[in-house]
C-alpha cells in the first residue's frame, strides 16, 4: 500500500510538472527561484548549503551527499503578480484616425495574475559514496498581459515565456568533510508574443502574434564543504542555455481578417543567463540555524532579441533589453521548536537587470525588490516532511519612456518605417505574494 501510494505521487507531480502552467517572473528577470517550498520559508537563504531535501538537485546537487535514504520530494508554488502602469505622457504611432481602433487606450489594467509553478525532484544512494537524483521544474517564466487597446499596445500586449526543465543529478561523497556534484539539464522552452502592428497601406492596425519554441542543454556543478559539523558552505554553478526559437508570426487586422503577406516563419535567438551561488549554514545551538546567500547572474548575457523572418531574412521586431549583470542577497534563521515542528523565516534583496527607463519594456517591467519570507517544515509520522512557506515580495516603483520604432510587416528591408513610432511614458507599480506547499517522503 505505501509503495503504491509513493508511485501515485510521483505520477502526480510529473503530469503537474508538465501541465502547461504559465508562470511569472518572481525573481528578476526571468528567473524562477521558486524551487523549494523549504527554501521559500528562509527566502532561499543558504539554498546551496542546507540539502534538506531532494529539491537540493537544483540548488547545489553536492547536498544530495547528506540525504538519508530515498526522496521524492513534490511541490508546487501559488505565485499572484500585481504590475500596474501609469501614464504620464505616453503615445501611440501618430497617425491618428487613419487606424483601426486607434482609440489614445488606457493604462492596459493590471498586467500580472495568478500561476502556478510546480516542481519534482526524486534522490537514492548508489553505494556508500554515490548518490543519484533527477528535478523536474521551471527555472525560468514569465507573463505579462494588458488589455488589448492600451496605450502601449504597440510595444507589447501579451508575452509569455514558459520552460519544462529535467536536471539528472550525480554526487560523489570525497570524504567526511567535502562533496561534489554535477548535472546536465534539458530544457524545452515556449514562447508567445503578442503586439499591435501597423499594417501597410490605408494604413490599418492589425494585431501580430507570435508562437516559436526549441529545446536547449546545459549543466550544473557545485561543491559542499563541511568544516565543523555545525558549518556547511556551499557554492554551486548553473550554465547558460542557448535557444533557436523557430515559429510563425500570424497577422490579423484587429476585426480578425488574416493578412497572410505578413505572416510566416519566424525565429529568434534567445540566452537564458547563467548564475553562480554561494551559500553558508551555520547551526548556532540546538536551537537556532543561521543562513546567508549570493547569487550572481550574467544577464548581461541578453541585449537585444531580434525576431526575424526565416524566409527572406527581414527583421519582424527586435526587443531591446540591454540587461546588466545583478546580485541576489539573502539572510534567514531556522528556529526548532520541538521534534515536529521547525520555524523559518528570510529577506532577500534581488536587483533587476534593467538599466533605466529608458530600456524598460513593457513587456518585462522589471525592477527592484526586496522579499519577506515566512514558513514552517512539520515532520510526518516517521517518514514524511510537509513545508509550507509564505513570501511577499516588495516591488520599487519603475519609471518607463520607452520610444520604439516597429517592423511594418510586407516591408522589404529591416529599417523601421517613419512615423511608426510609440512612447511608454509612465510609472509600473506592484507588488507579489507567494504561497509554497511541499511535501518529502523517505523510504
Amino acid at each position: 500500500m505505501r509503495r503504491k501510494y509513493q508511485r501515485s505521487c510521483i505520477a502526480l507531480a510529473v503530469a503537474s510538472a508538465f501541465a502547461g502552467t504559465s508562470t511569472l517572473a518572481s525573481a528578476a528577470g526571468f528567473a524562477l527561484i521558486e524551487q523549494s517550498a523549504s527554501g521559500m520559508g528562509n527566502a532561499f537563504a543558504g539554498a546551496a548549503a542546507t540539502a534538506e531535501d531532494a529539491s537540493t538537485i537544483f540548488y547545489n546537487p553536492a547536498g544530495m551527499s547528506l540525504l538519508q535514504g530515498t526522496q521524492v520530494t513534490i511541490g508546487a508554488h501559488a505565485i499572484d503578480l500585481s504590475a500596474k502602469f501609469s501614464n504620464s505622457g505616453s503615445s501611440s504611432i501618430p497617425l491618428g484616425a487613419q487606424l483601426i481602433g486607434s482609440q489614445p487606450g488606457g493604462n492596459g489594467g493590471d498586467a500580472g495574475g495568478l500561476a502556478v509553478v510546480p516542481n519534482l525532484y526524486f534522490a537514492m544512494p548508489i553505494g556508500d559514496r554515490l548518490n543519484f537524483g533527477i528535478g523536474i521544474n521551471a527555472p525560468f517564466g514569465l507573463v505579462t498581459e494588458y488589455d488589448d487597446n492600451w496605450i502601449g499596445r504597440f510595444q507589447g500586449i501579451k508575452s509569455e515565456l514558459t520552460t519544462y526543465n529535467i536536471n539528472p543529478a550525480l554526487s560523489f561523497k570525497v570524504n567526511d568533510t567535502f562533496a561534489i556534484g554535477a548535472g546536465v539539464n534539458y530544457q524545452h522552452l515556449d514562447a508567445n508574443l503578442t503586439n499591435a502592428v501597423l499594417l501597410p497601406g490605408a494604413p490599418i492596425e492589425g494585431r501580430a502574434e507570435v508562437d516559436a519554441n526549441d529545446d536547449a542543454w546545459g549543466w550544473n556543478v557545485g561543491v559542499l564543504f563541511q568544516p565543523s559539523p555545525s558549518t556547511k558552505i556551499g557554492a554551486s554553478y548553473r550554465s547558460k542555455l542557448e535557444y533557436k526559437l523557430e515559429g510563425t508570426t500570424t497577422v490579423n487586422l484587429v476585426n480578425g481578417v488574416p493578412i497572410a503577406a505578413a505572416s510566416g516563419a519566424t525565429t529568434a535567438d534567445v540566452t537564458l543567463s547563467d548564475s553562480f551561488s554561494l551559500s553558508l549554514a551555520q547551526r548556532l545551538n540546538d536551537k537556532w540555524e543561521f543562513l546567508a546567500d549570493a547569487t550572481f547572474t550574467r544577464w548581461s548575457e541578453i541585449n537585444r532579441i531580434n525576431i526575424v523572418n526565416s524566409t527572406n531574412g527581414t527583421l519582424r521586431e527586435s526587443l531591446l533589453l540591454d540587461f546588466d549583470d545583478t546580485w541576489r542577497y539573502s539572510i534567514g534563521a531556522n528556529y526548532k521548536l520541538n521534534e515536529k515542528w521547525t520555524l523559518k523565516g528570510g529577506v532577500a534583496y534581488d536587483q533587476t537587470p534593467v538599466k533605466g527607463a529608458t530600456t524598460r519594456s513593457v513587456r518585462l517591467p522589471d525592477t527592484d525588490r526586496t522579499w519577506l519570507s515566512l514558513g514552517a517544515g512539520l515532520k510526518v509520522q516517521q517518514s514524511g516532511k510537509l513545508d509550507f512557506a509564505y513570501s511577499h515580495i516588495f516591488l520599487k516603483d519603475a519609471d518607463i519612456n520607452s520610444t520604439r520604432s516597429q517592423q511594418v510587416p510586407g516591408l522589404s528591408t529591416p529599417t523601421p518605417a517613419p512615423g511608426t513610432a510609440s512612447t511608454v511614458a509612465g510609472t509600473y507599480t506592484g507588488s507579489i505574494d507567494i504561497f509554497s506547499v511541499q511535501y518529502t517522503i523517505s523510504f
